[in-house]
């Protein structure tokens, strides 16, 4: 969304890569951090804080390229107020079409005592004078009093005079511990922005850490209070608890900006496919229960709601999250679910049952949901078949063996059986481990160029008996197809769930072949 004239622009300042991979467990290798970089800047974030260049020589080589390779997009050198650390921020970002330079110091009495072991006076001094050092370089300087919302107003206001007057054009007021809450951390930003000498030219940007959850309510304030700039992660990967969530603050705008009149320059439906990137490639799950990225955020398995959604989408979702980029899925089969909702997903298949078909189908349904917790379309497909007598997927799992060793590559055999034809084929395959010799026998009995692309694992049970729960997404010439298996064998669960992805984009090939061929014989007939 743009800025317009009833709209007032925030700009969207990305850390992801400096205080996201911070996060214990979340480093990256710099050819990954090069490609997340990218799709930050397809996503239409405003700034990109691709690291810290002092910190290690792969981060300084990967704030570089980044640098050089990365346009439409301002380049953040983040630095301590340290000589070396400025130089070394300096030159990783020089060849960037944009940039400025992020400088910080420590300015409550806590990390002063404690920490730096400096006095007020002597912090303040040494602001002065690393702006003044990095303003030799950097016309655009951003400077940030590190546990902001810890400090006292007279202080922090003493710092932001300070390093106004030093050249400072950008004032970053941070709650690094996650402590304010939203009316405080709002007044914080009105107090400085009156108080502070200077500090009405200056624009302001809001840091929220989320240790008591309100990373993202402490940024509304913030922005409500002044701020032009809000400085997020995606996933609100961040130190603890993480930092504020691109998407969730994004949506926030988006979903109330008939109340809030701010709008951002990110393109909605790059949110989605950005949030799986950088999950996978800081191996960080997204948690089921996670806000526009979650797994459930826009999945419903309760009949009243299941009810409400057939009828009109908007009784129970505040946003579409087709805009987002998420594949539309919202009705999840379990045990909460109605007969509504079996009803329409056995219509997505293209079959109709009677109701006694249908009473039938919805019983043993429940015995399964019981069971299983979750019920899957292939279980789906299942009962259907067995109601109406007919194969409703192209191909079924007949049988799968797998051969392990710690010496050599896997071995595997399957056989599939073509229900068409009711022919049976058994495929062998090899891989670096037993998932991948699976798929290699797999995409040999399908007749589409199929990629694999992403496979989650989960424990849906506990205990030796647990169950586990394989999600597969595959893509088909650009179309993504996801498929899901159960099971207690891991390694038939993610076969069974990319044979059902495999048979969705099988079926929805014929579909279009059939349409093709459907309108090629009106073309024929009306000749």
């Amino acid at each position: 969304m743009q800025s317009t004239s009833n709209h007032r622009r925030i700009s969207i300042f990305d850390t992801t890569l400096r205080d996201g991979e911070q996060s214990p467990g979340a480093s990256l290798f710099p050819t990954e951090k090069i490609r997340v970089a990218h799709r930050l800047a397809a996503l239409g974030v405003d700034v990109i804080e691709p690291g810290f260049p002092a910190s290690s020589p792969g981060d300084f080589a990967a704030v570089q390229q980044i640098a050089r390779t990365v346009h439409g997009v301002e380049i953040c050198g983040f630095a301590r107020a340290i000589r070396e650390d400025i130089d070394a921020a300096v030159a990783a970002t020089s060849e960037a079409e944009h940039r400025r330079l992020h400088l910080f110091i420590s300015s409550s009495q806590i990390h002063l005592d404690f920490q730096l072991k400096k006095s007020r006076d002597q912090v303040l001094e040494l602001a002065r004078e690393m702006i003044a050092y990095g303003r030799q370089f950097v016309d655009r300087i951003e400077f940030s009093p590190m546990d902001a919302t810890r400090t006292g107003m007279e202080f922090l206001v003493q710092m932001v005079e300070a390093a106004i007057a030093e050249g400072a054009s950008i004032i970053n007021i941070p709650d690094t511990v996650g402590y304010a809450l939203p009316e405080e951390y709002g007044r914080m930003f009105a107090t400085v922005r009156a108080q502070a000498r200077g500090g009405d030219r200056a624009e302001y940007s809001a840091h929220c850490h989320n240790d008591l959850g309100l990373a993202v309510a402490n940024s509304l304030a913030a922005i409500q209070a002044g701020a032009s700039q809000v400085e997020v992660t995606i996933n609100g990967v961040g130190e603890r608890a993480g930092n504020c969530a691109l998407e969730e603050l994004v949506m926030a705008l988006d979903t109330r900006k008939n109340t809030l009149a701010m709008g951002t320059g990110v393109h909605l439906e790059e949110i989605y496919e950005t949030s799986r990137v950088v999950s996978r490639l800081m191996n960080f799950p997204i948690a089921y229960n996670k806000a526009i990225v979650g797994r459930n955020a826009f999945q419903h398995e309760a009949g009243i709601h299941q009810d409400g959604l057939l009828k009109n989408r908007a009784t129970y979702e505040i946003m579409d999250p087709e805009r987002l980029g998420v594949p539309r899925n919202m009705i999840i089969l379990g045990k909460h679910s109605g007969r509504h909702a079996l009803k329409n997903r056995i219509g997505e298949f293209d079959v109709h049952v009677t109701d006694t078909q249908l009473d039938d189908m919805f019983t043993r349904f429940k015995e399964l949901a019981d069971a299983n917790k979750r019920v899957s379309d292939d279980d789906i497909i299942a009962l259907v078949g067995e109601t109406v007598d007919m194969h409703i997927d192209p191909y079924s799992l007949v049988d799968i063996q797998v051969f392990t060793s710690n010496q050599m590559d896997r071995m595997a055999s399957v056989k599939v059986r073509h229900n068409e034809s009711g022919r049976e084929e058994t495929l062998s395959g090899t891989g670096a481990g037993p998932v991948e010799a699976i798929i290699h026998c797999l995409k040999q009995a399908v007749p589409l160029p199929v990629e694999f692309e992403d496979l989650e694992l989960h424990s849906i049970s506990s205990g030796e008996t647990a169950s586990g729960e394989a999600i597969v997404t595959v893509s088909v010439d650009g179309e993504k197809y996801r498929g899901i298996g159960i099971d207690r064998d891991i390694i038939i669960a993610v076969s069974r769930a990319f044979m059902s992805a495999c048979n969705q984009a099988v079926r929805a090939d014929l579909a279009l072949r059939a349409e093709a061929d459907a309108l090629a014989d009106a073309a024929q007939a009306g000749r």
